[in-house]
């Protein structure tokens, strides 16, 4: 009589047929394998090679999809532009502006957050051989443009001069997108406190600065507590106490 040895799991694990991906699907993993690739070498350093190795596929599938690295790194920049820019430009819609500097600092910060290797291919600014591909600086120019708008009409309104609007426009765009460059690096303090702290020095100035400014919600009322950092927190202590003993 036969003697019949268990079924082993790892046996049907072995036996059983892998799954193909559909053509969307291996596209879509290609794009995330080449975004990984790409934001830790630069366009120069990752090859077609290395992308179809990493993803577990032949040289020729990836030319299929892409048509080379050129048209591969092309729509990662485009996908990563894309993203951005939808959560950049919705943050602009409110026609407040307090509320919507602060929106368009936590949606560069979130970006940053929840998709850093696409921020930065977007910073690093490879250009390839045979085009213009958009970066983070493209991006910027769009975002100064939209803001320069925004100012030269609220100027109009307070009757201030609307010609000085480009230059708020650089300073504003530029003091939050450089903040963000650094907390890419540092990640603290959190991304609310550093939205508020940004728009404490926007919308206050220096010399009204809050020690402890917080978020709000779209009816201004305080929506998040982000207190200050306790490095913060004791700068603003001490600097209290030099002036007090002044």
């Amino acid at each position: 009589m036969a003697v019949t040895r268990p079924t082993d799991k790892s046996d049907k694990a072995r036996s059983a047929p892998r799954s193909r991906m559909t053509g969307p699907q291996r596209r879509a993993q290609l794009i995330e394998v080449a975004r990984g690739l790409f934001a830790e070498r630069g366009y120069e350093g990752t090859s077609i090679e290395e992308v179809a190795q990493r993803a577990g596929v032949s040289k020729p599938i990836v030319y299929e999809h892409f048509g080379g690295k050129e048209g591969l790194y092309a729509v990662v920049v485009d996908r990563e532009m894309e993203t951005l820019l939808s959560m950049v430009t919705s943050s602009l819609s409110d026609n407040r502006s307090r509320y919507r500097v602060q929106q368009v600092a936590l949606a560069l910060l979130t970006y940053m957050e929840e998709r850093t290797d696409g921020f930065r291919i977007l910073v690093r600014g490879d250009r390839t051989s045979n085009s213009e591909t958009a970066t983070f600086s493209s991006l910027l120019n769009d975002a100064i443009s939209q803001v320069e708008h925004i100012l030269a009409g609220d100027f109009e309104r307070r009757g201030f001069d609307p010609n000085l609007a480009p230059l708020y426009a650089q300073a504003l765009v530029g003091m939050v997108s450089v903040t963000a460059q650094w907390w890419l690096d540092v990640r603290e303090p959190p991304k609310e406190v550093v939205a508020a702290h940004l728009v404490n020095l926007c919308w206050n100035g220096l010399t009204r600065l809050e020690p402890e400014p917080v978020l709000v919600d779209a009816d201004y009322h305080e929506a998040t507590p982000a207190t200050v950092h306790p490095q913060l927190r004791q700068r603003v202590s001490s600097d209290g106490d030099d002036d007090a003993g002044n």
